[in-house]
Parts: C-alpha cells; sequence; structure tokens
C-alpha cells in the first residue's frame, strides 16, 4: 500500500480549468511578507458597468466576464486607483501604488499571542512574542510552559534539564530548528533547548505531524522552529534580569544599532548562573545542579527592499558548566572516586551560519535562497563513575527555489541540500565514531483553488552513507467544508539515526549497565528508525456573545516500521535494540480557546495518549508517559493607558494523570516503586507591571501547589552500589519556587 501511495503521489499533479464567464486576477502590495503578498478588500470593477468583486484574505478576486469588458478598475483605501487593459482571460497579479500625499495614520491593533490559522494547509500555530512574556521564559525549552501542545518534564533527578515531548514522542523525534536551519540534533538533543535564551526568540511556529521535505527527512512527529528577534527591527537596547527562590540569576542584554543603509547589527548577551545549594528532600544529593553558563550571539541582517536581496549572518559562542551530585561532593577531591558521588557537564559549542534571499523584484512570487550553518559541540562529562565525552561537528547547506506553475495558485519550492556530521563519542574507555553525509533532492508542490481546498505534496530522494538511498513522501491537505472550519490531513514518512548515549544521558548516573544488541547495523550497530505519521484535524472558529473562540480536535498516529528500543525493564541494565514487533503511538487532543470578556482569555486542553511497544518482555505502555493530562490557561491584562502602563495575569494549571514507572520488582524492597505513580496537579502563575513602553516588572510563581516526587533517586544511600538509579522521574523535584525579574527597552 505505501508503494502505491508513494507512486500516486510522484504522479499527483492537479489542473484547474478557467471558466470563460469569469476573470481572476491577484491584488498584491510589495510591502507584505513575501510568503503573502496578496492584499485583501480591494475593490475590482468594470469601468462603466456595475460588475464588481473584493479580494479575498489572499488578495484573489473572481468577478464576471463579457468580451466587451476591456478596463478593469482596482482600488482599495490609501492607495492610488488604477485602470487595468485586459485583453485576455490569462489571471493578472497587479502590484498597488501607495498614495504620496495621504496623511499619516496610525492604527493600533492587538495581535494574538497564539496565532492559528485558517489559510495554512499544514496544522501549525505560532507563538509570539506577547505569549513567551506570561512566563519566565529563561529559554527555548522553558517557552512551552503555556501550551498545550507541548509537553515538559525533568529528564532525569539531577540534572534539572526540561525535556519536551510532542504527539507523546521524545524530542529526537522532531524537527527542531532555529529561522529553519536544523539546530538541535545530535550532540545538543539532551541540553540543547536550554542554550537558546528565551529573549532570543521573536516567535515559534509549531508544526503537528509530518513536516515539510524542505528541511530534511529526519521529521516523524513534527517540527518546532524558533525566529530569532532581527537586528532591524528588535529594540536599539533591551535588558531582562531574572531571579529565583532557588538562587538561580539570569542576565540578556541586546545592543542593536543601524550600521549603514541596508546593514545592522545585533549583539546578544547571556549569561545565568546557580550558586546555592539546596537538598529539601533530605536525600544528600543537590536538587537543582550548580551551573553556570555565557551565551554570545552576533547577528547582521542586510536589507536592500527595492532590489529584493535580504541576508543574515550569525555567529554565536557557547559555555556551559554544570555540577551536580552529593551535597559534599568536591570536584577537585572527589572526581574519579568513590568518596562521594558527583557529575559535571562541561559544554563549549560555537556555531556560524549565513542565509541569503532574493526575491525577483519584477516576478515576486519567485525567489531563491541559500542557507550554510556549521556548528562544533564540544561536551566533557562524567556521572560519577561513568565517563561520557562527545564532540560533534556538523555542516548544513541547503538550496531553494520557489516559483509557480500558470499562477499563483500553483506553487512549488524546490532544491537541494547536503549535511555532513563527525560524532567522536568516548563511553568509558569504549570509543564510537563515526562520519555521516547525505546529499539530497526535494521537490514540493502546493495548490490552492483560493475558495476551500488546498494541498501541500512533497517528496525528496537522499542518498545517505550509512542509511543509503530513499525516497521521503509527505502529503498535507486542507478542505474547508463550512464558514470559519477547517478539516485538516496529513501523512508522512521519516528516518533518522539514533544517538542512543547523547539522547540518554541520564541513564550514565545509574548503576544499569548498557548492552547493544548488535544485528550488524551502521550506526552502534543497530539500523535507522523510520516511521509513518498519520494524522487529521478539524478547527472551528466561532462568535458566542460577541467574543471569539476556537475549537480543534486532532488525532495522530505515528506507526514505527523500525524503532530503537530503549529498554529499562531490568532496573539492573538498560538495552537498546531495534524492534521486533509493534510500536504505535496515538495521540488525541482537545482544545477550546475563548474570550471570555475583554481581555479575558481561556484556553483549556485534554489529551490522552496511547503508546504501546513490544519490548523483550512483551507489549507495554510507554513508561513514564501519563496517558491523561488537562491543561488549562486564564489571562488578562488591563487596557493600556495613555502613558501606556498596564497589569498583566497569567495563571496556568496542569493536571498530570497516572504514568507506568519501569520494573523495579527485582530490586530490594526498600528500593522497589510501584506500577504506577499517583496523578499529581501543578499551577503556575504570572503577574506583570508594565509602566511604560520601557519598563516593566515581573513576579511570578512556579509549582505553587508544591508537589515533589518522593524518593527521586533509588539508593541515594549507596550511590556506588547495584541499585543506584536517578532516571524514575515522573513529578518535580524541586517543590514551590518564587521568582522576579525586569525588562527594559530603549527602542
Amino acid at each position: 500500500m505505501k508503494k502505491y501511495f508513494i507512486n500516486s503521489f510522484l504522479l499527483f499533479m492537479p489542473f484547474i480549468l478557467l471558466s470563460q464567464t469569469t476573470f481572476k486576477g491577484m491584488i498584491m502590495d510589495k510591502k507584505n511578507p513575501k510568503d503573502n503578498l496578496g492584499v485583501e478588500g480591494a475593490t475590482v470593477f468594470w469601468l462603466n458597468t456595475k460588475i464588481s468583486a473584493i479580494t479575498n484574505e489572499k488578495g484573489w478576486f473572481t468577478i464576471d466576464y463579457k468580451p466587451e469588458y476591456k478596463k478593469l478598475v482596482v482600488s482599495y483605501l490609501g492607495y492610488k486607483t488604477d485602470t487595468i487593459i485586459i485583453n485576455s482571460l490569462e489571471p493578472i497579479h497587479h502590484f498597488l501604488t501607495l498614495e504620496s500625499n495621504l496623511e499619516e495614520i496610525t492604527i493600533k491593533s492587538k495581535r494574538n499571542a497564539v496565532q492559528k490559522s485558517s489559510l495554512s494547509t499544514t496544522n501549525m500555530f505560532t507563538v509570539n512574542a506577547e505569549e513567551l512574556l506570561k512566563a519566565a521564559c529563561c529559554n527555548l525549552a522553558e517557552s512551552f510552559e503555556t501550551n498545550p501542545s507541548i509537553d515538559l518534564s525533568f529528564s532525569d533527578a539531577l540534572t534539572g534539564t526540561k525535556q519536551i515531548q510532542m504527539l507523546g514522542l521524545t524530542s529526537p523525534y522532531l524537527l527542531i530548528t532555529q529561522e529553519n536551519i536544523p539546530a538541535i540534533r545530535g550532540a545538543s538533543q539532551v541540553f540543547g533547548l536550554t542554550f537558546t535564551p528565551g529573549t532570543w526568540v521573536e516567535s515559534i511556529q509549531i508544526t503537528k505531524g509530518a513536516g515539510s521535505v524542505v528541511n530534511g527527512f529526519e521529521s516523524i512527529s513534527g517540527q518546532i522552529n524558533a525566529e530569532l528577534v532581527k537586528p532591524l527591527t528588535d529594540n536599539s537596547f533591551f535588558l531582562n534580569l531574572y531571579g529565583s527562590q532557588m538562587g538561580r540569576f539570569e542576565a540578556n542584554t541586546h545592543f542593536n544599532k543601524k550600521v549603514s543603509e541596508k546593514w545592522n547589527t545585533g549583539l546578544y548577551i547571556h549569561g545565568n548562573y546557580t550558586g546555592q545549594k539546596f537538598d529539601q528532600n533530605k536525600d544528600n544529593f543537590l536538587d537543582m545542579p550548580l551551573s553556570n553558563q555565557i551565551n554570545v550571539m552576533n547577528r547582521w541582517q542586510f536589507t536592500d527592499a527595492e532590489k529584493g536581496w535580504v541576508s543574515f549572518i550569525n555567529v554565536r559562542f557557547l559555555n556551559d558548566e554544570k555540577q551536580t551530585g552529593e551535597i559534599d561532593f568536591n570536584p577537585a577531591v572527589d572526581k574519579g572516586t568513590t568518596n562521594h558521588w558527583g557529575s559535571e557537564i562541561d559544554t563549549k559549542r560555537f556555531d556560524a551560519s549565513a542565509k541569503l534571499g532574493y526575491v525577483f523584484p519584477e516576478i515576486p512570487y519567485q525567489s531563491i535562497g541559500f542557507q550554510m550553518a556549521y556548528s562544533n559541540h564540544q561536551q566533557d562529562s562524567y556521572f560519577g563513575l561513568n565517563v561520557y565525552d562527545i564532540q560533534h561537528e556538523s555542516v548544513y547547506s541547503n538550496l531553494i527555489f520557489n516559483s509557480i506553475i500558470g499562477d499563483t495558485r500553483n506553487k512549488f519550492k524546490t532544491g537541494l541540500n547536503f549535511t555532513y556530521d563527525r560524532f567522536d563519542e568516548l563511553v568509558n574507555t569504549s570509543n564510537f565514531d563515526r562520519k555521516e553525509n547525505s546529499l539530497g533532492a526535494f521537490f514540493e508542490y502546493a495548490f490552492d483553488n483560493l475558495d476551500n481546498f488546498s494541498l501541500t505534496a512533497g517528496v525528496r530522494i537522499d542518498a545517505h552513507n550509512l542509511l543509503d538511498t530513499f525516497i521521503t513522501p509527505r502529503l498535507h491537505l486542507r478542505y474547508v467544508p463550512w464558514d470559519k472550519g477547517v478539516l485538516r490531513a496529513s501523512v508522512g514518512r521519516g528516518k533518522r539515526s539514533a544517538n542512543i548515549f547523547a539522547e540518554n544521558q541520564q541513564l550514565f548516573a545509574s548503576s544499569r549497565q548498557i548492552n547493544i544488541d548488535d544485528v550488524g547495523g551502521n550506526i552502534y550497530g543497530l539500523n535507522p528508525e523510520i516511521a509513518w505519521n498519520y494524522g487529521v484535524s478539524y478547527l472551528q472558529k466561532f462568535n458566542l456573545f460577541d467574543k471569539k473562540g476556537d475549537v480543534t480536535f486532532d488525532f495522530y498516529q505515528t506507526n514505527f516500521e523500525n524503532q530503537v528500543i530503549v529498554d529499562w525493564e531490568n532496573p539492573q541494565e538498560v538495552s537498546f535494540y531495534n524492534l521486533n514487533g509493534r510500536s504505535i503511538a496515538n495521540s488525541f487532543q482537545f482544545e477550546v480557546n475563548y474570550e471570555l470578556a475583554t481581555n479575558l482569555n481561556l484556553r483549556t486542553a485534554y489529551k490522552y495518549f496511547d503508546i504501546t511497544t513490544d519490548y523483550k518482555s512483551g507489549n507495554l505502555q510507554k513508561p513514564i508517559q501519563p496517558q491523561n493530562r488537562f491543561f488549562a490557561n486564564l489571562s488578562y491584562e488591563t487596557e493600556l493607558t495613555e502613558k501606556e502602563s498596564q497589569w498583566r495575569f497569567d495563571l496556568t494549571f496542569n493536571s498530570i494523570g497516572s504514568q507506568r514507572l519501569p520494573n523495579t520488582s527485582s530490586n530490594p524492597v526498600q528500593y522497589q516503586l510501584p506500577e504506577n505513580s499517583q496523578p499529581y496537579q501543578l499551577l503556575n502563575s504570572q503577574i506583570t507591571k508594565v509602566f511604560s513602553n520601557k519598563f516593566e516588572v515581573y513576579v511570578g510563581g512556579e509549582n505553587l501547589t508544591n508537589v515533589q516526587q518522593n524518593n527521586p533517586i533509588l539508593a541515594s544511600d549507596d550511590p556506588f552500589g547495584p541499585n543506584f538509579d536517578t532516571t524514575i522521574v515522573y513529578a518535580p523535584i524541586f517543590g514551590r519556587s518564587i521568582y522576579a525579574g525586569l525588562r527594559f527597552k530603549i527602542k
């Protein structure tokens, strides 16, 4: 069936015949974003007739036609009225010209903090800066606190690192990009999200299900793309200071300057420090690691709108140091000994990227872009007596050409990309070195009938030195059955190398023995992971009591053809082996957003997961994965005063259901855990006082319900014994935490 799907997919290409009794065209504005040049609400009419039409959301119009109609008039408030001579029924693409003598009119409108588009073919939504300010949002990993589609959890009881999940699958199955360049992969999978400060992020685009073939073949459950602030539009100076009850302090500064008419540059500096020791649960281990990080990025932006050129150049260096373990651990004395159990994780990372884009001035729907990125990630770490070092050097390049077939209802993207990865891994005394490189070509076709149907169909072929040559097809469909309702469906295939150590570093902080079932594969002796993702979603927007709202249902299934199983059902070992049987992840989400009153917004969601895998010991639910989750967010803000001051209030509630815990029945009784955890509830809140458009302060609390997991570290009294384990974490380690901060900016 899949072979049939691929063949049909490659041959699929719709052709639309234009009616001879109507005339179509598109009215555009060069100032609009290049992916949405259309002008909504422009009036077109035939001269000396009463035949008229209004352009839709994408700038398209359809108007009745007779052979005697030759002059089409286009008018729009604030722009010159144009008369166009029509000699054929070929659709026109016309740019409006701004009136030069009109007085300037400033219109302020409030943008939704989370934007769900009814026009996008993919199930994608955008999280704007307004939403990111609702929480402390110290880094990218913490940017999803108020978002129901992304689940946050702690990876272990020591590092305090938050990991994200979507559709019930962990972050390695997501394609995580920065400005559409793959960014968090390989060696950076566990800690990489903490390496992007929240203030650097302008917006986040989250796509559920099969992503685009343009960005690669690795995406399985979805894509998260972070757009960074731009030197041209960011504040000339920005300062954010943060401090918490946990002894965590952070500072962010932005410096942006216009260098010339076309060049802008920005210097972004981030630092964080945690130097206070906490042991609230009295297990003799730090509840949060001691840490410090310096993160510096220099960003250049070139813009020549008249000639159609735009470019970005980024250079960044990061140094991150963490120490965790027993309270009395002293690295200078205790490292490599059994005096006290401890761990240090030191990471240095350098990366650089460049993007160059050209939009043809006379053909604005046609463009060409080139992306290039390099990164060098060096992590030196040890966990007790276990040593784990990794160096990951990566090169990525992508060449993309965008244009149309006939008219802008039929668009396409095509191009080539190249990826190179060199891994140098040391696990205790064993070296696991490898090089991966792939060359791929892709073609993605998008059709939109400008009314109620659109599709995006893509295919790519990649030649990989370790994964062989393979094809990746993906398809997205959108249909509007009635007013404000959108039905979407998607299907796609993904393939990836499993970096078993980099993605599961928490397992080194235990006494488990590591076993790999070598089947002769090219990566750790294992075969690559392959999965199909299928999904349907329905969005219905509505007005109730003159207030806007929307309801969303979605269901996604990820079906693995092959998966690298991480089996820790034996408490004395962890085994990595290829799937022999079935592994299926089902995800259902029901979400409601509604404006209860002016500036008072409610967002609620219920999620159900059914994730089962055939382990050697039988078919089991995924461990440490709640089947039921409920989310609610309530936000309110007062009206802006003349001095642009206001109050903002935000409250987020999470109810996490029972979770199956890994089997510990073979442990001594005192180190055994129940089969399932107890449900618990979390409450976070933040209050912000905006004094002006330059200065604001905020205070907030996390885990206000003061939930703490009992006994998060097994055998903490015998850390070098056979039962020591820090990996079974299903609830917060640290209790209630209060934080405060300020933001200051100069436009």
